[in-house]
């Protein structure tokens, strides 16, 4: 099964993935996981990002389209995938689309996690980061057994910038900016399947596989 993961920061794409990952026996490929194993493999294009990475220059959307191919085509990708982090806007939509159709495959479906504003806020604002492991946290759903430090290592609990409300509330406007037309393109070609992002783990979890059994991805039982 191939899939590409779409939705806003917090709408919970990355515990899915995990999840998905072992249920369906796929591997679940990150934007920045893809593009940092490009740089330690050093192939042509690897090589190539890492000039761009290292000046602080934005990798070209060809680029990383070309190195989403050169993944999505590894041994144990053969029978799918979960792709989370990208395409981020129709542009990059459209090059993935032609670069898998060259390479004779397609995707399956589009999975949108239509996610709250309140949900997203709620789940970033209460999450607190080791700054010695970097283990995550969460004051509602994971809190640690001693308010501010770690289970793992003693370490100190913080609250990340970026997890900060105002901060919070431009990515997802950012973030709504960009995707509302891809959005609209993948579901011009009948791939987007809608879901809620603010279910909790096993109730999205359950959601997705009734998807999947609706739409034939997996087989019933």
């Amino acid at each position: 099964m191939r899939l590409v993961l779409l939705g806003p920061p917090g709408a919970g794409k990355g515990t899915q993935a995990g999840v998905l990952k072992e249920k369906l026996g796929i591997p679940h490929i990150s934007t920045g996981d893809m593009l940092r194993e490009a740089v330690k493999e050093k192939t042509e294009a690897g090589l190539t990002v890492k000039s761009y990475m290292d000046k602080g220059d934005l990798v070209p959307d060809e680029l990383v389209t070309r190195i989403v191919a050169e993944r999505v085509v590894k041994n144990d990708a053969k029978n799918g995938f979960l792709l989370d982090g990208f395409p981020r806007n129709t542009k990059q939509g459209r090059e993935l689309e032609d670069k898998m159709r060259s390479l004779g495959i397609g995707l399956d479906a589009v999975l949108y996690f239509n996610t709250k504003e309140e949900t997203v806020i709620e789940r970033l604002t209460g999450r607190r980061v080791c700054t010695v492991c970097g283990m995550i946290f969460h004051i509602k759903n994971m809190p640690p057994k001693v308010e501010g430090i770690c289970d793992a290592c003693d370490g100190k609990l913080i609250q990340r910038e970026d997890d900060k409300i105002e901060t919070i509330k431009n990515r997802i406007r950012i973030y709504t900016e960009k995707t509302e037309p891809l959005l609209a393109f993948y579901k011009e070609k009948g791939l987007l399947k809608e879901v809620s992002g603010d279910l909790d783990v096993d109730s999205l979890f359950k959601e997705l596989m009734d998807l999947f059994k609706r739409e034939r991805l997996i087989q019933q039982g």
